[in-house]
């Protein structure tokens, strides 16, 4: 048996860190990106009647934005039931179904304003792409609430599309340029059991980047001799063909919901050709041009990958849905391989370049996630490209399916408070996890299966660790004799009533980067745990940042404060810093330093209190 993800109903979060996200979310994101659905015209949109032929008045991707506000919205109503969300979601589907043409056709875009260029520019007008967020919300709609009216909605649409793309003569050989479908098709296989769906999603993967060029076929089609965009088709992932491709290129969001989807196709298949593509982009990715801080896509032009190595600080894009895409992808490849290598990569973007992208109060959002700023940089409360915003929702709403997996055996990925009710070897099995994390390393699971049961449970074991303690029922056990590819595989008789203890070390540690990152080469990083630190003005009132450097030697302690946003645990010590007081532009003379007292805080909570300037890296001195 493969390993599974549980059902979202099966999973509850409650208490410890994600307790603030998770109520914050239902109790003012929710609500707030509604009205901003609403006060900027998206809902009304929706009505067949509304601005016909005016394409000042719409956009043609805000049907994804309303998407991906339902899919969070249908996530959240399976373990927080909310009658005033509901009759959202129900009233959003309704506009949804009295929109749908008869040959199942939806789009709002086109169906209004240009009705006549139905499928004439995949490349850049994100028709497939907000078809994939539609019927990702209507799945997520029937998981939650067991009613089937958004997937027939969907489903006719699917058929359609199904219909209209493919290799037979009467077919279009087309693929979106924004990739996302694909995960959509994937989700609707199984939950219907269609093969037809699982075979459109692998030829829109397969088909990507062929000869004749299908951008290039369409573009002269429609008379347009621009063909190319933002530098080529590098930019859509279609310069060549997905097996033959091992570097990560173009926009960054594509790239992690193509790459997703390819693993889900790869996995499926047990495609041996597709698998090593994908462990060549894994690669490069997570090991050439990732940032510290789980976020990918260097360049603001583009919003893409640049070259290996390049991970400029100020000028870093890393959009908040590239790190969302990262955390899709590493889940998958952690559901295909069982490696505890892709649960860290998630957590890591979990905890540092996704949640930096939503404010404490759950109302503001970065679209941009540097790692310094001049003060300059701060989050909106909406964007007129709004992909973010509902884009956090639906991953913080969804959360629990990336804590645990069932199967032949129970897996725990990411220590979270939470209970499980998983189906292991057949059988269910609850788990109770009690713990303080990321703050504290010490985790506690309560295990209770409905009979005796033999099986594994598999304990994630952090890569950023040296070494974890496990205790079964207050016995310690050999890790080492147990560890498997990541975890810690415990296997033996479960009865209701054992424990698991885990006692996950966190001291603060200083990160260093490969010489090859010229931007942050020769400066050091400060990690404890899972979470990244900064620096921010407000807590040590220098400016700029980078006059501070940091002693090879200089000791470095945590603690937690509860009066500090929200409460986390901060670092302290001491720094060097340069004293400010030349005023010519250029001279000879040595800046004079002093030792002063400084404050980190965890990367994600910045730009929460005064406005000023931030930094990750600081240069590293040897006095």
């Amino acid at each position: 048996m493969a390993i599974q993800t549980p059902d979202l109903s099966c999973v509850s979060l409650s208490g410890g860190f994600w307790d603030h996200w998770i109520e914050t979310l239902r109790t003012v994101t929710l609500p707030s990106q509604y009205r901003h659905l609403q006060d900027t015209g998206r809902i009304a949109a929706l009505d067949p009647d509304h601005a016909p032929g005016d394409a000042t008045a719409h956009h043609k991707f805000w049907d994804s934005d309303i998407g991906k506000w339902m899919e969070a919205a249908a996530c959240s109503l399976a373990t927080h039931p909310d009658p005033v969300l509901e009759g959202q979601l129900e009233s959003l589907i309704a506009q949804f179904g009295r929109l749908q043409c008869k040959d199942g056709y939806l789009n709002s875009w086109f169906t209004k304003v240009y009705p006549d260029r139905r499928w004439t520019n995949l490349r850049d007008d994100h028709e497939l792409y907000c078809a994939g967020h539609l019927m990702e919300a209507a799945i997520a709609h029937q998981r939650a609430t067991g009613r089937t009216d958004f997937v027939r909605i969907m489903t006719a649409y699917a058929d359609l599309i199904a219909k209209t793309f493919g290799t037979a003569d009467d077919q279009r050989r087309g693929y979106p340029g924004h990739e996302e479908i694909e995960l959509a098709l994937i989700k609707l296989f199984e939950l219907t059991g269609e093969e037809k769906y699982w075979n459109l999603a692998a030829y829109f993967i397969d088909e990507r980047g062929s000869q004749p060029h299908y951008f290039e076929t369409e573009a002269n089609e429609r008379g347009d001799a621009h063909t190319v965009r933002w530098g080529g088709h590098e930019y859509f992932q279609a310069h060549v063909p997905v097996r033959k491709q091992n570097i990560a290129t173009g926009h960054a969001v594509r790239a992690m919901y193509l790459y997703s989807g390819m693993t889900d196709i790869g996995s499926h298949k047990g495609d041996r050709e597709l698998a090593q593509a994908i462990e060549a982009l894994r690669d490069n990715v997570c090991n050439k041009q990732m940032y510290i801080t789980g976020s990918v896509g260097a360049a603001g032009h583009g919003e893409r990958f640049t070259f290996d190595y390049d991970l400029p600080e100020e000028t870093s894009y890393c959009e908040t849905c590239a790190a969302i895409g990262l955390v899709f992808w590493n889940h998958r490849l952690l559901k295909a391989c069982g490696e505890g290598r892709f649960a860290d990569v998630m957590e890591r973007a979990l905890y540092n370049g996704v949640l930096s992208g939503i404010s404490l109060t759950g109302d503001r959002y970065f679209y941009v996630n540097p790692l310094a700023s001049i003060g300059n940089h701060h989050r909106q409360d909406w964007f007129g490209c709004a992909c973010c915003p509902p884009n956090m929702a639906r991953l913080l709403a969804s959360l629990g399916q990336y804590v645990y997996s069932e199967g032949e055996d129970a897996w725990v990925h990411l220590f979270v408070n939470s209970t499980a009710q998983l189906k292991v070897g057949g059988v269910e099995m609850t788990l109770n996890q009690e713990t303080n994390y990321p703050w504290e390393g010490a985790v506690r699971i309560g295990v209770s299966p409905h009979a005796p049961l033999k099986c594994g449970i598999n304990v994630r074991l952090p890569g950023w660790c040296d070494s974890v303690g496990i205790s079964i029922n207050g016995e310690a056990l050999d890790v080492t004799t147990i560890a498997r590819k990541g975890y810690a595989h415990i296997d033996r008789t479960w009865r209701a009533g054992d424990i698991i203890d885990i006692d996950i070390p966190m001291p603060v540690e200083r990160i260093y980067t490969n010489t090859q990152v010229r931007m942050a080469n020769g400066k050091v990083a400060l990690q404890r745990g899972p979470i990244v630190y900064c620096l921010e003005e407000v807590d040590i009132g220098v400016r700029p940042l980078n006059r501070i450097s940091l002693s090879m030697d200089a000791p470095l302690t945590a603690r937690f404060q509860n009066d500090t946003l929200g409460g986390v645990t901060v670092v302290s010590g001491e720094c060097i810093v340069q004293a400010d007081g030349r005023e010519a532009l250029y001279g000879p003379e040595r800046p004079e330093t002093t030792t002063i007292p400084f404050k980190a805080i965890p990367y994600y909570a910045w730009d929460n209190r005064e406005a000023g300037h931030m930094q990750v890296w600081l240069r590293e001195s040897d006095r």
